[in-house]
């Protein structure tokens, strides 16, 4: 059945290495950006804040068409040359990850008890060491937040089908394939495309439980 897919292995490395960037470029920027707006109380954090809330909610098509009118040859960064490419699917992904990764974060930090963070102080810790402590004491949930992140990209169509296009050998990834097998009528190859799919965001979940501890269902 899978060799109605062309370049199956293609599809499955494109999806691994897209979502891959967009969820790495979305913790590098995410968690710092949660933890300033957790422990800081800067003015107009409160409306910051609401806007991460709503990004987190953002519909991936509505996020996938400003992505495109951006990277549109009349767009403001249309002299890159990225729409439909997979640099234009990670910056799309990337502003789906972070609003959730940031939020995620943010509110785990600053559901931690108070008094720990006096007592990190007390010790002497520089504002790094501080920040870095409350990272650590918060990982559970920091990590949370990353799953989530991932969670919300790897089986995201709308926004990869705006700006990447769906092209062949070039930026098809396994939730696009799906719904191409699909609207072709070929519903069987479509069912195992999405299993490989699923198989892909458990084995990732599974590493991120380990990560996190396996404090909930992961036997020890």
């Amino acid at each position: 059945m899978l060799s109605g897919q062309e370049g199956l292995l293609e599809i499955v490395l494109l999806t691994l290495e897209v979502t891959g960037a967009a969820l790495l470029i979305a913790c590098l920027t995410g968690i710092p950006a949660g933890a300033g707006l957790a422990l800081t109380r800067l003015k107009g954090r409160e409306a910051v804040l609401a806007v991460v809330y709503t990004g987190m909610g953002f519909p991936p098509v509505v996020i996938g068409l400003l992505v495109y009118l951006l990277l549109s040859r009349s767009g403001p960064l249309g002299s890159l040359g990225w729409l439909f490419t997979p640099p234009a699917m990670v910056v799309a992904q990337v502003i789906l990850a972070f609003p959730l990764v940031a939020g995620l974060t943010s509110t785990s930090i600053a559901s931690l008890d108070p008094e720990f963070r006096l007592q990190v102080r007390s010790l002497g810790a520089t504002p790094r060491q501080e920040v870095l402590a409350m990272l650590h004491e918060a990982r559970i949930g920091v990590v949370a937040a990353v799953a989530a992140g991932f969670g919300a990209i790897i089986s995201e169509v709308g926004a990869a089908m705006l700006v990447g296009g769906n092209i062949a050998g070039q930026t098809r990834v396994l939730s696009t394939a799906v719904v191409l097998e699909t609207r072709r009528g070929n519903f069987g190859l479509a069912l195992v495309l999405g299993g490989i799919l699923l198989a892909l965001a458990l084995a990732a979940n599974v590493i991120i439980v380990r990560i996190q501890g396996g404090r909930h269902w992961w036997p020890r």
